[in-house]
């Protein structure tokens, strides 16, 4: 799934999972990671990687939820993401996958059946995780549409 030795060009290489986010969790707050993390549950808030880890992954099972922006390198999603999407080496969609926000991606894996609810910017040069996302979330507000805006 990470990487293979047919597929020359893919830049994921298997990820030990450091963290675990059980199904019948739920966290109201940031997460910030390095490693790897898989997650069934529910945040309610920001996911991003410490600094720049190199490696990091980010797994979303099709239990998992995110109602927040995700800043990773990498990003394997089959669950629901409420929020901006940003990887800055590769993205991969399963079936399963909903997004309901923007996507900047470098590589991007798109199974039918995944859905992206926004707009999609390819980002050549993969561009450095900003030092505190968090701080860039709150000042980087994207509405769908016109009528959120004005809500």
């Amino acid at each position: 799934m990470f990487g293979s030795k047919d597929n020359k060009s893919s830049k994921i290489k298997s990820s030990k999972i450091d963290t675990l986010v059980g199904q019948s969790v739920e966290i109201n707050g940031d997460i910030r990671f390095q490693g790897g993390l898989h997650l069934d549950g529910i945040v309610n808030g920001n996911v991003c990687t410490v600094d720049d880890a190199e490696g990091a992954v980010l797994v979303i099972s099709d239990q998992g939820r995110v109602e927040g922006d995700v800043y990773v390198a990498y990003a394997v999603i089959n669950g629901e993401v409420i929020g901006n999407v940003y990887a800055s080496e590769k993205l991969e969609l399963s079936a399963k996958a909903r997004i309901s926000g923007n996507v900047e991606y470098n590589l991007l894996e798109m199974a039918s059946g995944a859905e992206i609810n926004g707009q999609m910017l390819h980002v050549v040069k993969a561009r450095k995780l900003p030092e505190n996302p968090m701080d860039e979330a709150k000042d980087n507000v994207h509405h769908l549409d016109e009528t959120a805006a004005q809500s």
